[in-house]
């Protein structure tokens, strides 16, 4: 299938491209019975903010009755004694949604989900994690891992998160029929979601320990006022779920994204850069997409040629 990389001049121009893209998808679809609803992927993070201005400011183009959507990921450990008021927390990734898109629209989604990190308090999985050691194994290279819950775990809370929270959330897109479109960013280390780099591609929905570095660039972005604020887990799809998607919309703009960008394109597919797994994606049933600012395109310019080799086409926007 393709992989298209459109390069853009700046953040505007990114989220117009992009915005494009997935409003043609959205106008485009018939409901029927066999497929009622559209299944559209959505992430968080500073990249895909324009992209949903633009979706806000089409909407009279498409109808939000007929789409149901999937967030990528949710944190762990956000302030609040319950998980009302954590989900209701300003950095909640639920509370991003309402604000960048859900409450921008007049129609409402037919429903719209986020993985249930909210109802996990931190206190007690670290307590849980603590008490029987066997009962889940550490999966991953680098600070930022896996933890993966045994089917055999005997702690409840352990076995309440692997059921309730991952099971669960996977099986609520498999109902759904799958996601046909999912737009995704990276992180500064090549990272889709909280699926960390080093960490495995073949795990599906992960409970993640946070990677230090990616604590710091929370704090860094303003999004907790220090380290000790800061949540240490989250919940995340993990690539080999998201690329279950029909097409996936990767966008990027800026100078972290400018090595990653490169890294997952001219490099091999590998766990330390996680969305290198988009070619793997393209080379099979997948349609891999990336709208780029010319900023985060700086480490591909001039290596078209490798990339066509590779069956990576370039559309350069910016002229």
């Amino acid at each position: 299938m393709p992989f298209t990389v459109i390069i853009t001049k700046d953040f505007a121009h990114m989220s117009e491209e992009a915005g494009k893209i997935v409003l043609k998808e959205l106008k485009s679809f018939k409901p029927t019975r066999q497929k009622p609803k559209y299944i559209l992927g959505l992430a968080t993070g500073n990249s895909p903010t324009g992209l949903y201005q633009y979706l806000a400011d089409n909407q009279e183009r498409f109808d939000a009755a007929n789409v149901i959507s999937f967030n990528l990921d949710e944190y762990i450990g956000l302030p609040g004694e319950n998980s009302q008021l954590r989900a209701l927390h300003p950095e909640s990734y639920s509370y991003f949604m309402i604000q960048q898109l859900f409450g921008k629209l007049r129609k409402t989604f037919a429903r719209t989900y986020v993985p249930f990190g909210t109802l996990i308090c931190q206190s007690a999985l670290i307590n849980a994690l603590k008490k029987s050691k066997s009962d889940f194994e550490m999966k991953g290279t680098g600070k930022g891992k896996a933890v993966v819950i045994k089917a055999s775990a005997k702690i409840a809370y352990l076995k309440y998160i692997k059921k309730e929270i991952l099971d669960a959330y996977e099986k609520a897109i498999e109902y759904a029929g799958g996601i046909d479109l999912h737009i995704v960013g990276v992180g500064g280390r090549g990272h889709v979601a909280f699926h960390e780099s080093g960490i495995p591609l073949n795990l599906r929905m992960l409970l993640v320990k946070l990677d230090d570095n990616t604590i710091r660039n929370a704090v860094k972005d303003g999004h907790f006022p220090s380290f000790k604020d800061s949540p240490n887990y989250a919940i995340s799809m993990g690539v080999v779920l998201v690329y279950k998607a029909k097409t996936v919309l990767l966008v990027a703009n800026g100078p972290r994204k400018t090595a990653p960008v490169a890294e997952s394109l001219l490099g091999p597919v590998t766990a330390d850069v996680p969305i290198s797994y988009g070619q793997k994606f393209a080379a099979g049933a997948g349609n891999m997409i990336y709208v780029i600012d010319a900023v985060a395109a700086e480490g591909i310019v001039g290596k078209e040629a490798e990339l066509k080799k590779k069956g990576i086409k370039i559309i350069d926007k910016t002229k």
